[in-house]
């Protein structure tokens, strides 16, 4: 216990277990209804809806949480300059997305026909399109909760919101089957703002800010920064993923598809967890420190107490795959076990390069960014492309391996002079 108190990352962390090991249950039954009711080809259609929603609110929130706390950090002391804030990110926001529903609006009979190889699913993609405003609205509300270090009300929304979010997936799915799971993926955002909004009622003295100020310039160009960075991932990462997807179906079959996203499934339910006490934590730590000699400091806390905790449940998942599997699936899904491997392997190395890339990222080291997001990208592409025709959906999590790997080595060859030089202010 001493050791809790003393580690704010382990502090986070543990509160962050309550909210995750919820998630991860409902992760666990929500994939098994899934698998049940919809089948491989079930999985992969639901994978490639959550990717295409992933790049839009992405693209409409263009880095909003990044940036919200990098300037929360440095003007928390300003009530003033903190209303100028929020009002430049709530009209830029709302203005952006706004435009994107109305073209998800216009293009949902192509866009479904990409997706899903048929025009048949257009409501769920019209109604993902009217309700991005909203969305974008609760990535704003939970971004100020982030800056303010709120990290106890951001973990009760959350668990409020997935158990919510499981209950309308479950029924929507019994009822209407693949249209009822696409529906849930929209409607589910929806929720989540509800029970967000609740909060925010609660404790509207946090959100308080003049709407009539509009846009501030100085603000702007900071939201331009952030923007232009989020914009490359909110775009080349879930379309990297539909290509992939695709590709696998032309080879093989929507089946074999179905297959990989289970893997990419089961992943996120235990990425999430150290991905978002990443968030809650390391990127507010790395925006308010200044010297290499601090950065060090955090890396070292890092790798000594965060990377072997993320070892170790990676051991307790391999070993306890087949029990992790048939919870989660059904007999449909039995190749994932021989496969898993490559996904833990690729996930340790992922965390590792994030250990930088939030450095990168909140300290809009551009160039960096670009070349990690570009070449990661690309590399997965290319050696998914190679790998998918000798060895089907295993050569794709053997691309993500060996893209993580080199990734990792990429951003120590960027780093290098930190750990060659003495540390400087």
């Amino acid at each position: 216990m001493k050791i809790l108190k003393q580690n704010t990352l382990l502090k986070v962390l543990s509160l962050n277990s309550v909210s995750v090991a919820v998630s991860f249950v409902l992760g666990i039954f929500s994939s098994k209804i899934i698998s049940v009711f919809l089948g491989t080809s079930g999985m992969a259609l639901m994978g490639s809806f959550r990717n295409f929603a992933l790049m839009i609110k992405s693209i409409a929130t263009l880095g909003i949480s990044n940036s919200i706390v990098k300037l929360f950090v440095e003007n928390k002391e300003d009530k003033k300059e903190l209303s100028v804030i929020y009002s430049t990110f709530f009209w830029v926001f709302l203005i952006i997305s706004s435009v994107l529903a109305l073209l998800v609006l216009a293009f949902a009979s192509p866009i479904s026909a990409f997706l899903f190889y048929t025009t048949n699913y257009t409501i769920p993609i019209r109604f993902f399109g009217l309700l991005l405003p909203f969305m974008v609205i609760n990535t704003f509300w939970l971004a100020i909760y982030n800056g303010l270090e709120k990290f106890k009300r951001i973990m009760i929304i959350q668990i409020i919101s997935n158990v919510l979010v499981f209950g309308l997936t479950a029924l929507l799915i019994w009822k209407k089957n693949i249209f009822g799971g696409l529906l849930s993926v929209a409607i589910g955002e929806v929720l989540m703002v509800l029970v967000t909004f609740v909060f925010v009622r609660k404790h509207a003295n946090y959100f308080k800010f003049d709407l009539q100020k509009l846009i501030s310039k100085k603000y702007f160009k900071i939201i331009k920064r952030f923007s232009v960075m989020a914009l490359l991932t909110a775009i080349i990462a879930p379309l990297t993923l539909l290509f992939i997807r695709n590709m696998i179906v032309e080879n093989y079959s929507i089946e074999e598809a179905g297959i990989w996203d289970a893997v990419n499934r089961l992943s996120s339910f235990y990425m999430i967890f150290f991905s978002s006490g990443l968030s809650l934590y390391y990127m507010p730590k790395l925006a308010s420190i200044h010297t290499e000699k601090e950065f060090k400091a955090e890396l070292k806390s890092y790798f000594s107490v965060f990377l072997p905790l993320f070892l170790a449940m990676l051991i307790v998942i391999y070993i306890a795959k087949g029990i992790i599997l048939k919870l989660a699936f059904t007999a449909e899904f039995s190749p994932v076990e021989n496969i898993l491997i490559w996904q833990l392997l690729g996930d340790f190395f992922r965390i590792m390069t994030l250990a930088f890339g939030f450095q990168i990222l909140v300290k809009t080291m551009m160039k960096r960014y670009f070349l990690v997001e570009i070449v990661f990208n690309l590399m997965y592409f290319l050696l998914s492309f190679y790998l998918i025709k000798q060895n089907a959906t295993a050569g794709v999590l053997q691309a993500y391996f060996y893209t993580n790997v080199f990734c990792f080595l990429l951003v120590l060859v960027l780093f290098r002079k930190l750990f060659f030089k003495k540390s400087s202010n």
